[in-house]
């Protein structure tokens, strides 16, 4: 079990995991919703998409918990015309790259359906997608493609980074919104711990939120990087360096009030993201604050995320192909300070994996 994170103080807290805290809301998801169906590779398996289905075909049936065949787009297909018919399917990508074979699917109907027809049919659609790395997964089992589907509109892209974030934003989809959303889930948040209030009330996903407030730069940052950034920002604190988080959240609704408003305070931005940094969601922060509040800065926007490059097989070679808590450390000691010469005590360099989970292997 990982490091257990507060990211807001809660009364009565509780220690939820990011895994259980997906099982508890597709479990309850089925329990109060008889129109919700779960389907995709992986969902009736012992390993039950990494354990976020456990069981449910057992307590719900697998006419509602429906295992599928190798054939993506088929099932995404299914899981369109579903939702047309009047269901709420949640359909799971056990890599967000397997998707890739449903993009007309996704694409050319999910997202346009509404507007083609002038709002008389609507696609309240669930897609799970898993992105993280492990080791051995190699170049088509490790991207990060949450900008691709943002940039498309009738689709909403959301990334919960903690166990409440999953908790509150579920629920309240499968209420209350009639589109079809992506959610992508980090594979190294599964087994970390979060404290999370007794009860969660559901709250709309569609924002950006302020974890931790600062004074010295903005981050703005997604998924699993939004824990990375409160690491660094502790780490930084004993140096007088004050930091700011800003957790996007959803990369097709970016918060561009909170954002502007961080940084015209801090005058320095630090953004993170899962993926490559070009044409992504780095570059649409970046296109924000240029075009509402250029003279907030104080010193040149820096950007983290994945090298440029397809990922490498090897462990040795992945290690150095993501950021890690040492260089996000780093980089805001030298935003904050103007030099590299900071003389600011780092993180030891180390694998961005060993904060989160150790793998052994592929898969």
């Amino acid at each position: 079990m990982g490091v257990a994170y507060q990211v807001r103080p809660h009364a009565a807290p509780a220690v939820v995991t990011y895994r259980d805290a997906l099982l508890r809301t597709m479990r309850d998801a089925l329990a109060a919703h008889p129109h919700v169906v779960i389907l995709g590779q992986g969902v009736d398996d012992h390993k039950a998409v990494f354990g976020t289905t456990l069981g449910l075909a057992e307590a719900f049936g697998k006419d509602r918990v429906i295992e599928t065949p190798i054939a993506e787009e088929g099932t995404t297909g299914i899981a369109v015309g579903a939702a047309l018919g009047g269901l709420y399917p949640i359909a799971t990508h056990i890599r967000v790259d397997f998707a890739m074979l449903a993009m007309n699917q996704i694409v050319n109907l999910a997202a346009k359906y509404r507007y083609m027809f002038g709002g008389r049919f609507a696609v309240p659609l669930l897609l799970r997608l898993v992105i993280g790395r492990g080791w051995g997964q190699g170049a088509q089992h490790s991207q990060s493609l949450q900008s691709l589907f943002a940039h498309v509109p009738g689709l909403d892209v959301i990334m919960p980074a903690t166990a409440e974030a999953v908790l509150s934003a579920y629920p309240w989809l499968i209420a209350h919104h009639r589109g079809p959303v992506l959610s992508i889930e980090h594979r190294l948040l599964y087994d970390v711990a979060f404290r999370v209030p007794a009860a969660v009330p559901p709250a709309s996903p569609f924002r950006s939120t302020l974890v931790r407030p600062g004074t010295h730069a903005t981050v703005v940052a997604t998924s699993l990087m939004v824990l990375d950034a409160l690491r660094a920002a502790e780490h930084l604190a004993p140096a007088g360096i004050d930091v700011e988080v800003v957790d996007l959240n959803c990369p097709t609704r970016p918060d561009a009030a909170l954002i502007v408003e961080s940084v015209a305070k801090t005058g320095r931005l630090l953004v993170l993201d899962t993926s490559w940094q070009a044409y992504g969601v780095c570059a649409e922060v970046c296109r924000l604050v240029a075009e509402r509040a250029p003279q907030a800065l104080r010193a040149p926007v820096v950007t983290m995320g994945m090298a440029p490059a397809p990922c490498p097989t090897g462990k040795s070679l992945e290690d150095r192909y993501y950021p890690t808590l040492h260089r996000v450390t780093d980089a805001l000691a030298r935003l904050v300070t103007g030099t590299a010469a900071h003389g600011i005590a780092l993180p030891p360099e180390a694998s961005q994996t060993e904060s989160y989970k150790r793998f052994r292997g592929p898969f």
